[in-house]
């Protein structure tokens, strides 16, 4: 039981932290409400099952060449921004209380996806965390229950993303106009900054 505990909240903590992925939820969920904010999450999701594979098959460790390092964050830096001015200019449109919206769920979860696997922190991440942890799950347990441990992680993360867009749809529902829009602007512009981050770190990785 302390291994499953253990497993879920190392789940709760890879999901936690502040990030493009957290941005994006609190936008969708004010833009259009709970399951907008839940499918952003759970495209994230499918490339954290992905990273998860990949380490486990050793993978990943082609992901840390230098070509691939300087795609990722270039991809990364095109993604983010994207999304960001996209966010900026829905800002304006956005209505307390409204609900519903032109975007499609596949849509929405296709973005979560795409930030998260062109996430290049989030390669270093699993590689450096979860390859830690599985090192260690297979040292000690055997193929299924370092499966089920693996899939552990996964429900914390999946806690998190459902606490995400109920917190992002009920300020939905309490803010004003302005406010929801306020949060808006502010979302695209931390995604703006994680892509010219991103940008930044393709730049030294290729000219040093």
């Amino acid at each position: 039981m302390n291994a499953f505990i253990s497993h879920f909240f190392l789940g709760l903590s890879l999901a936690a932290p502040t990030g493009p992925i957290n941005a994006a939820q609190m936008d969708r969920g004010i833009r259009h409400g709970f399951l907008h904010a839940w499918f952003i999450g759970l495209g994230a999701m499918l490339a954290d099952a992905i990273f998860m594979l990949l380490v486990y098959f050793g993978v990943i460790h082609f992901l840390d060449r230098t070509f691939m390092r300087t795609f990722l964050w270039l991809f990364g830096f095109f993604v983010l921004t994207y999304v960001g001015v996209e966010t900026l200019i829905g800002a304006g449109k956005t209505q307390g209380g409204q609900r519903g919206g032109d975007e499609s769920l596949f849509r929405t979860f296709a973005a979560g996806f795409l930030m998260s696997i062109s996430n290049p922190m989030s390669v270093l991440f699993w590689l450096g965390i979860y390859g830690s942890v599985l090192a260690d799950m297979i040292a000690r347990y055997e193929a299924l229950e370092v499966m089920v441990y693996s899939s552990t992680i996964m429900a914390g993360i999946l806690l998190w993303d459902l606490f995400m867009a109920l917190t992002a749809s009920a300020f939905r529902r309490m803010l004003t106009s302005r406010l929801l829009a306020g949060i808006s602007v502010v979302s695209g512009l931390s995604l703006i900054g994680f892509g010219l981050y991103f940008g930044w770190e393709a730049y030294r990785v290729l000219f040093g």
